[in-house]
């Protein structure tokens, strides 16, 4: 007997997998749960895991992009002749599947192909390997060791093939003759972590240009920007932060002021379809989250019922899980509408592309204190630029004008929120 394993499909976008790297080869006798390559998708790296016992007969991918559904490998007896079951089965296959085969192995003895089981087996995120010319690496190997400061070519790696891992770096003691009478070295280490010239583009790049260009390109943007006064969203954030259990940040007020008026406006909380407009009953807000790959958007769930600290603590969950690319599928689909924030990074005002299937998306800018008119008066104001930006095939001007008025008219009375 045998099995067959194919790519799985991990998220609604996914329309193929990278082999990073095989961690067995050909031959190898593998158990369930040993770990057989490392697959990079359009949301994270991933494992992949075994289900069966046998041994790995073959490999339909050394490296590189695998179609969805198409053949990995091949896991069964030993000396099972799985050549007429794989003809059988890349023949069932449609075109879009199909993936040049790697060579066979040695001809095996003949024997009685039994029906073949399909198998798509279930993977957990981990690090994957990063490979240069110099040294070969998990990019959380990586990551630690440049915050550490410490040169990854003179740590041991204890990872499959002498790759450094995660454990190498922890358990790695610098000397100290090296960390202080070799400035070059020192930084060296600090920037081992950069690499010039060409590089591949990973599978999540490739997703966020794909997606991102349909968006632009084949949904009409506008987009509309308001002013707001967070003098009030300021000083009542300040009195619930006074309570030593509870913290919250302006992206959760911001966060829940859009949840509630979604739920007021329900035409911004919607997908345009072709030949149909879905409106939402659920509000799932996205949260765009920068990771080195690129960017990310977990999804908080029933956003206009959490709290505010409930909606701090699922952000600060996520980002973690996004940043460290542990994410589950279901936390990063099934957004209604997307928050982008860049207030933290001293960006005043910007416009952000719409994240599919979504209608709407608003990018957020820094609190910036500036005069302004108030009862007759010139006073210092606490202002912050948002911009919603709109897919006009589904949001007209005044739609979105109103949903940012109700957005503007909370935050600048958040009791309003508790109304």
């Amino acid at each position: 007997m045998a099995e067959i394993i194919r790519m799985p499909r991990l998220s609604d976008t996914m329309e193929e997998g990278n082999i990073v790297s095989w961690l067995v080869k050909e031959g190898d006798k593998v158990s369930p749960g040993d770990i057989l390559a490392e697959v990079e998708t359009d949301k994270a790296t991933m494992e992949l895991e075994s289900f069966n016992e046998g041994v790995l007969l073959y490999i339909g991918v050394k490296e590189g992009p695998v179609p969805v559904d198409g053949i990995i490998a091949i896991i069964g007896k030993k000396g099972f002749d799985y050549k007429k079951m794989l003809a059988e089965a890349e023949s069932a296959l449609p075109a879009a599947a199909k993936v040049e085969a790697a060579p066979a192995q040695t001809e095996a003895p003949a024997t009685p192909a039994p029906t073949a089981k399909i198998a798509s087996a279930p993977i957990e995120v981990v690090e994957a390997n990063y490979i240069t010319d110099r040294v070969l690496a998990s990019p959380l190997a990586r990551s630690l060791a440049a915050e550490k400061g410490y040169n990854l070519e003179q740590i041991s790696g204890s990872g499959e093939g002498g790759r450094i891992v995660k454990r190498d770096v922890e358990t790695y003691i610098p000397s100290e003759s090296l960390a202080v009478s070799n400035g070059k070295q020192a930084t060296r280490a600090l920037v081992a972590d950069i690499q010039y010239g060409d590089a591949p583009v990973s599978q999540m790049r490739k997703v966020i240009a794909r997606r991102l260009s349909e968006s632009k390109f084949g949904a009409p943007h506008f987009y509309l920007t308001v002013e707001i006064d967070m003098g009030n969203a300021m000083a009542a954030r300040k009195q619930v932060n006074a309570h030593p259990d509870i913290k919250i940040s302006f992206n959760d007020i911001i966060i829940k002021a859009c949840a509630i008026a979604l739920r007021k406006h329900p035409a911004i909380n919607s997908s345009w379809h072709g030949d149909k407009i879905t409106y939402h009953e659920e509000i799932n807000i996205g949260v765009a989250v920068a990771i080195p790959d690129g960017l990310m958007v977990p999804v908080v769930r029933d956003t206009d019922l959490k709290s505010l600290t409930q909606i701090n603590a699922e952000v600060k969950d996520l980002a973690g899980k996004a940043r460290n690319k542990k994410l589950s599928t279901e936390e990063m689909t099934g957004n209604t509408f997307t928050i982008s924030n860049l207030g933290n990074f001293g960006i005043e005002e910007f416009t952000a592309i719409i994240n599919p299937p979504d209608a709407c998306i608003l990018a957020v800018g820094s609190i910036m204190q500036k005069p302004i008119v108030k009862d007759g008066e010139i006073v210092v104001g606490n202002m912050m630029k948002v911009t919603l930006s709109c897919d006009h095939r589904v949001v007209d001007g005044v739609t979105g004008a109103n949903f940012l008025a109700t957005v503007k008219g909370m935050l600048q009375s958040p009791l309003m929120m508790l109304a």
